[in-house]
């Protein structure tokens, strides 16, 4: 319904392991979560469910010993989450204000309004752009075009193959140097005659019998079949003239951007944009506000990782409700430590019967 405005004590943004692990967390607290799940969009390519939505065999999560795939390992976690009472949402959020509690969230539909607001928005991996790459049944993604080797270079689809990493910075040498575990080859394809890497990821490539350099090369197409996946790219040369290079998959390290876009000017990020969390919590610098999964972690960027840091939010969030004053039928609020404040908002009277004000700047008794 149209305008509809829908209140609730916590939201959560994000449905991959972060944002449905705060769910059952703050579900199972009896919080009643409303969870928020992007649209099915495959030019933007997001789904319910995140990354692993487009991930094939998850090998590395604890408690599958046989592995399991990506959608089916979201499930059980939607599942879970539902079965304590979560409620979900598929929405394009538009706006949001932090200004003030309770937050507003704007979107097609109405406003949503809660006391506490947890991000699990994720990031999404920078792509190339090209034809071949989109996900399954569009082009490779997912059979044979990965941009995580962390999750899918153990794959047996890769194991003794012919690899290309496409990139020169970090994250590629990262990428390639990890896949040499598992492939046969590795080739590092790079648009320009030098990496961007740090020295120390730069020498550790450069000494690996396994890797080798495709300098001032772009990958314009990943070429493939359905049945087989990825069978090689078409390669361009500085001269413009293309070639076909046969390999087995191929990984985008181009490096990944969080989903932070709704936030900026309200909450603190780094350069990059992802949203800075305050030491071992899952805050923001928005009391309130809390940050979890891969839009907080441009480090790990794991299923588990994100799983943790989406249950370290959910009990961040409830203990900040749990400290929330009460309005009681005099006009004040206690809070769970026994403190009142004032109708007016201007003073805290502690147990012991100080009074302090409750804001910068004001008085304690001033008009």
């Amino acid at each position: 319904m149209a305008n509809e405005t829908i209140k609730r004590d916590v939201v959560i943004i994000g449905s991959g392991p972060a944002g449905l692990t705060a769910a059952i967390y703050s579900a199972r607290a009896s919080l009643k979560p409303l969870l928020i799940d992007a649209p099915v969009d495959h030019v933007k390519q997001t789904a319910p469910g995140g990354q692993l939505m487009i991930t094939t065999d998850v090998e590395n999560y604890p408690g599958f010993a046989d592995g399991i795939q990506g959608p089916d390992l979201m499930m059980e976690f939607r599942k879970q989450a539902e079965r304590f009472g979560t409620e979900f949402m598929e929405a394009w959020i538009r706006e949001v204000d932090l200004s003030e509690r309770p937050f507003q969230l704007y979107t097609d539909s109405g406003t949503i309004s809660t006391e506490t607001l947890i991000i699990a928005t994720g990031a999404s991996a920078k792509w190339l752009g090209i034809p071949g790459e989109a996900k399954v049944p569009d082009g490779f993604g997912g059979n044979g075009v990965s941009a995580c080797a962390t999750c899918d270079g153990p794959l047996p689809a890769f194991r003794k193959k012919v690899l290309v990493v496409v990139g020169g910075g970090d994250t590629a040498m990262e990428e390639a140097t990890f896949l040499t575990r598992y492939a046969a080859k590795v080739y590092v394809v790079h648009r320009r005659d030098k990496q961007r890497a740090s020295k120390i990821m730069q020498e550790k490539a450069f000494r690996n019998e396994k890797i080798e350099f495709i300098w001032n090369t772009r990958v314009e197409e990943i070429l493939g079949t359905p049945e087989e996946g990825v069978t090689g790219v078409r390669l361009r040369k500085p001269n413009g003239e293309d070639y076909v290079f046969d390999c087995a998959g191929v990984f985008v390290a181009i490096g990944h951007k969080p989903n932070t876009g709704l936030f900026k000017g309200q909450l603190e990020m780094d350069d990059v944009g992802y949203l800075k969390t305050s030491g071992h919590s899952t805050a923001t610098n928005i009391p309130g506000v809390f940050a979890c999964g891969d839009v907080q972690d441009s480090v790990y960027r794991q299923a588990v990782t994100a799983a943790g840091t989406g249950c370290m939010s959910a009990i961040d969030a409830e203990r900040y409700l749990d400290h929330l004053p009460v309005a009681m039928p005099s006009g004040d609020e206690v809070t769970i430590e026994g403190e009142h404040v004032t109708p007016d908002h201007k003073a805290i009277i502690t147990p012991d019967g100080h009074m302090i004000p409750n804001a910068p700047g004001v008085t304690v008794g001033e008009d």
